[in-house]
């Protein structure tokens, strides 16, 4: 019998002449994830670098029908994971009509489920839940307690009712029961408090859940996902040793390896602000200097580690630099702009909120860090267009950036301000003549859109490696020769 399409059965008699097969929902998962890996069907999409390493192993899981630990840190996309298995569901399962918690009626666990079907039984009316409402999802704070997981006795209930404490209609059944036949997702696992993670032994081992002293036989057919910070386990809690002797798979997700997989996902996250500033240019550098952030600040020694760097903190980063350059653009009253290197410092209140620092980045300050941070992304990525700059030459060695410096010796001083239109931008870097003779040798095939984000990153770089001296001003970036900036310092 189909469960592709809604069904317009609404008895349970007629439910059984259809020929429905009642099957679990881990067999539900099972059956539906094989009938994808044999048509070639992507099984979790907009996922990105995990096709060799997480995807795989959830995919066994699943075909295992295990419960699931996801364990790794902020960021990773353990959560979009999880919910993506509702896709593996069928599109529609058959309730009784009226039941708390989606009770089969071929295999009834609730009283009221048990009643009506002996009441009424081929006529027991029959609702149909769709699979995007059997999804569940609680994050675990320390004040979540087993009255809302579980459920609790509803001295409400029992007036309205007319019933004693001794009869178990009394019960209000918590959220777990309540997603019976769902996927339960709990968040952030280790804090949950230990005895409330005590609670979950007998759901997930025996189907055995106790209430006030009503001990119940609820066989809940459940796939529960857990997701969990290793800091987690040393900082705030941990996931007591029976609770996870009981989960089937424990899978480790990672950050993005390389920096195309970080710009497939930031450009798939930040498509929308694309859309809307669509009048903002971004050169291919900007997106590779931006995604470098991210993992400089991954070993960053002024950053904790075990904190993890979040992939938010490149998707807030690259919304602040559009609008940082749409911004200046319309206060130009212009229509059109391109990102600068300047613009980077726009970024920096999305990177000290996503970062967590140690003592010593505390001493330093989470702006200065994140400043460093952006100065050694654009260490990293110089490195990949223009000869390494050594700190010792050799007097016969040709240095390309002599011309360029030698350019700034001659000068008072070079000022890129930050309201600066277009034009005057392009105008003003122009008059370094030595900058276009080195992108002709070393990048010869970059685009016109282009060429001037590689101009000032160059002026940026060579400030890095101490060949140019780099001011920050209230409103842009002044360049001098190191030997000039050294004498108006005496």
């Amino acid at each position: 019998m189909s469960t592709t399409t809604p069904l317009k059965i609404s008895t349970f008699g007629a439910l059984k002449k259809a020929g429905y097969q009642h099957r679990s929902i881990k067999d539900e998962l099972r059956d539906n994830l094989l009938v994808r890996l044999k048509d070639g069907t992507p099984t979790f999409t907009g996922i990105h670098g995990y096709d060799h390493s997480v995807i795989p192993e959830l995919e066994t899981a699943i075909l295992s029908r295990h419960n699931i630990n996801l364990l790794g840190l902020r960021g990773q996309a353990k959560t979009r994971l999880a919910r993506q298995m509702v896709q593996l569901l069928d599109e529609y399962i058959p309730i009784v009509a009226g039941s708390e918690i989606n009770d089969d009626p071929f295999q009834p666990i609730s009283r009221y489920a048990r009643e009506i079907i002996e009441q009424q039984g081929d006529d027991t009316p029959i609702e149909w839940l769709h699979r995007d409402d059997r999804f569940a999802e609680k994050l675990a704070t320390p004040d979540v307690t087993v009255a809302d997981l579980i459920g609790d006795v509803d001295p409400i209930k029992a007036a309205n009712l007319k019933l004693t404490y001794a009869d178990d209609r009394v019960i209000h059944f918590g959220m777990i029961p309540r997603a019976n036949r769902c996927i339960f997702v709990i968040n952030e696992l280790p804090d949950l408090q230990a005895r409330i993670q005590v609670a979950l032994f007998n759901i997930l081992q025996e189907g055995d859940i106790q209430i006030r002293g009503f001990k119940l036989r609820l066989p809940l057919d459940m796939q529960f996902v857990f997701t969990a910070n290793p800091e987690d386990y040393t900082n705030r809690g941990s996931i007591v040793t029976p609770l996870k002797d009981r989960i089937g798979s424990q899978i480790l997700t990672h950050y993005p390896e390389d920096l195309e997989t970080a710009r497939v996902i930031t450009d798939q996250e930040t498509a929308l602000a694309s859309e809307q500033k669509g009048h903002v240019y971004v050169p291919e550098l900007a997106k590779d200097l931006l995604e470098q952030i991210s993992f400089e600040a991954r070993r960053s020694e002024f950053i904790d580690a075990k904190s993890g760097v979040s992939a938010r903190l490149s998707i807030t980063a690259y919304e602040n630099l559009l609008s940082t350059a749409e911004r200046r653009a319309l206060i130009n009253g212009e229509e059109n702009t391109t990102v600068r290197v300047g613009d980077f410092m726009g970024v920096i209140p999305a990177i000290t909120g996503k970062v967590e620092l140690v003592y010593e980045g505390e001493q330093e300050g989470a702006a200065e860090v994140a400043e460093q941070l952006i100065a050694n992304a654009v260490k990293t990525q110089f490195e990949a267009y223009f000869p390494k700059i050594q700190k010792l030459q050799k007097e016969s060695d040709v240095d390309p950036y002599d011309g360029i410096v030698a350019w700034f010796f001659e000068q008072s001083g070079f000022e890129l301000p930050d309201s600066l239109t277009n034009a005057a931008y392009k105008e003003q870097l122009d008059t370094i003549k030595p900058l276009d003779s080195l992108l002709s040798k070393y990048t010869p095939d970059i685009s016109s859109e282009d060429r001037y984000f590689f101009k000032e990153f160059v002026l940026w770089a060579l400030s890095e490696y101490d060949k140019l001296s780099k001011h920050h001003m209230s409103e842009g970036v002044h360049f001098k020769d190191v030997y000039g900036s050294y004498i108006s310092g005496l």
